[in-house]
């Protein structure tokens, strides 16, 4: 079975990070989400705070764009088994690292369980098993097509979760992103049910992000990181005992957990990081600009690993990716 990983956010393939203790990823706190009440509207210092926010989403983006090569490598291992290695190395990493620099992380309550459940499940678990039965029906450019898609959603749900109206120069710039990954990733062959689980793909993806701003201002980056982390090593290790078995984990080479580790460590824990400190400072509409940069990243370390130089398509679509994002920053509104 093919191994796909997500990124945060998207993810992917579904999760990406690489140093803890970036910018706002190691204070724990962001500036309100959405809308005017945005993280960096502020006139004293909001405007440092907010120019953060984009070094963060790049950081992230380009991360899960560099996890193709990383799949590649565990094409015959058992997917769920290695899922759950993954997040479970993950919550025990952040939880190590958080407790060695003296933070406390803070405990959910109420409905904010169901909002971080949420996360957990859609934008990471469901993501993942959607991403991975996706591509039995539809070439992987399909998929990569509906994640493409995730900057128009979250630009136009994201201010609506705030009860405020789009930014029309944040969708516009959300469009055009959409249009470059587009031209990036190409199009490719499916069936009734590879559409599906393409529209599945793009609503767990926007998930990972929409579902955690109810709680992002109170619990912080490192707070919904841990948590959603957790839950989704639960998760992935119900379903990997159930269908692969426990002795699942005993046929992992030495390849394979090195693969692992580098998704458990890096690209998980300071993915997550950077992705919640980019949405928390400059809001979902705004940080979903930058998911554009994930297949144009993929592109770039693919030539960086030996591939053939892409095509005129390709550098377009990127030079149309970095003007969209141009195009959504100038707004202040997210």
């Amino acid at each position: 079975m093919t191994e796909t990983i997500r990124e945060p956010g998207a993810g992917t393939m579904p999760t990406a990070a690489v140093t803890t203790g970036v910018g706002a990823a190691g204070t724990g706190t962001t500036a309100p989400v959405g809308g005017r009440a945005a993280a960096g509207r502020t006139r004293s210092g909001g405007q440092a705070v907010a120019r953060g926010g984009p070094l963060a989403a790049v950081v992230a983006m380009s991360l899960v764009g560099s996890l193709v090569a990383v799949s590649g490598t565990l094409e015959d291992a058992p997917f769920l088994t290695v899922q759950a290695l993954r997040y479970v190395l993950a919550a025990v990493a952040l939880a190590l690292v958080l407790r060695g620099a003296g933070r406390a992380v803070r405990r959910p309550r109420g409905r904010e369980w169901a909002w971080l459940t949420g996360v957990a499940l859609s934008g990471l678990v469901l993501f993942n098993v959607a991403v991975v039965r996706g591509v039995e029906h539809a070439e992987p450019a399909v998929i990569g097509v509906a994640v493409a898609a995730v900057p128009v959603l979250l630009a136009l749900v994201g201010p609506l979760m705030a009860r405020t109206r789009p930014s029309p120069a944040v969708v516009a710039g959300a469009v055009v992103v959409t249009a470059g990954a587009v031209l990036v990733t190409g199009g490719g062959r499916t069936d009734a049910a590879g559409v599906a689980y393409a529209l599945l793909t793009l609503a767990c993806e926007a998930g990972f992000t929409l579902l955690a701003v109810p709680v992002l201002r109170r619990l912080g980056p490192s707070g919904v990181s841990l948590h959603t982390i957790w839950i989704a090593a639960v998760g992935f290790v119900v379903l990997g005992v159930a269908t692969e078995g426990p002795a699942a984990v005993l046929t992992l080479g030495p390849d394979d957990l090195l693969a692992t580790a580098y998704l458990g460590v890096l690209v998980t824990v300071a993915g997550f990081l950077l992705w919640y400190t980019a949405v928390g400072r400059l809001g979902p509409g705004r940080a979903g600009l930058f998911a554009g940069v994930v297949p144009v990243a993929s592109a770039v370390g693919g030539v960086l690993l030996g591939e053939p130089v892409p095509g005129p398509a390709v550098w377009l679509g990127i030079a149309v990716v970095a003007g969209g994002v141009a195009v959504g920053m100038r707004s202040r509104g997210s």
